[in-house]
């Protein structure tokens, strides 16, 4: 059985954490000499649509998805607040098609299967609604296993596959997008993404986004040019419990 939820009291939770984290991005924007401060994008995957509504009423205007099917069922409900909806997960081609219909971007384009599958099924959601272009960021792994790169593509990979989504009616190449690996140093990882960004931008001078940074290592994310970041516990708390 769901628990039931003190509105009021959630409210506060989340107005709390949410500050909580604003507080932390504002430090390290300053203490890295930034001027541009990241756009935050709330992780909602697991959490009910009545947080959505609550973090929309507190200024939150993206969040992120990782499972179409949860994602479509709160974009839906959720569609008089205008929120900008960001898929973050791993991404099926069969799955373009319906997250083409509320995505406002793609954090996890890492294959040119996926790449062709996104671009048809803008080109046809175009024709239907008439939605704006869709930004993809290409997904890109860090891990040095050179036969590791479920979650990304291989750093040798982003070149081609960024043509691809450049040249593709309907698509915006946003940039890049890395998780770092788990064990591994955050620093040297969002150096490396960094760097494999620097050479995006010098053929592809408009694809500047970078989207890196959850909970644990937003600061050192921003050190390194992170532009999107990706938080949902620190923010949110820990998943609901259900039964």
């Amino acid at each position: 059985m769901t628990e039931a939820v003190d509105p009021a009291a959630r409210t506060a939770e989340l107005e709390k954490g949410l500050a909580a984290v604003r507080s932390r991005i504002v430090s390290a924007t300053t203490a890295s000499g930034r001027a541009d401060e990241p756009t935050l994008i709330v992780v909602t995957k697991f959490h009910p649509a009545d947080d959505i509504r609550r973090l929309a009423r507190l200024g939150v205007t993206d969040v992120g998805e990782n499972r179409d099917q949860e994602a479509s069922a709160k974009s839906e409900i959720l569609r008089d607040l205008g929120l900008n909806w960001h898929f973050v997960g791993q991404l099926q081609s069969k799955k373009a098609k319906s997250v083409v219909r509320y995505a406002h971007a793609v954090h996890s384009v890492d294959r040119p299967q996926l790449a062709d599958g996104l671009a048809r099924a803008v080109a046809a959601e175009q024709d239907r609604s008439g939605r704006a272009a869709l930004e993809c960021f290409i997904q890109v792994s860090l891990d040095d296993d050179a036969g590791a790169h479920r979650g990304g593509a291989a750093p040798s990979e982003v070149g081609p596959l960024a043509e691809q989504l450049a040249a593709a009616d309907g698509l915006v190449l946003a940039g890049v997008m890395a998780v770092a690996p788990l064990g591994a140093s955050p620093e040297a990882s969002f150096e490396k993404l960094a760097s494999i960004s620097e050479r995006l931008t010098a053929d592809h001078p408009a694809a500047t986004g970078i989207s890196a940074g959850m909970s644990q290592d937003l600061e050192v994310a921003i050190r390194f040019g992170a532009t999107h970041l990706r938080i949902g516990s620190d923010i949110l708390g820990s998943r609901p419990a259900v039964g």
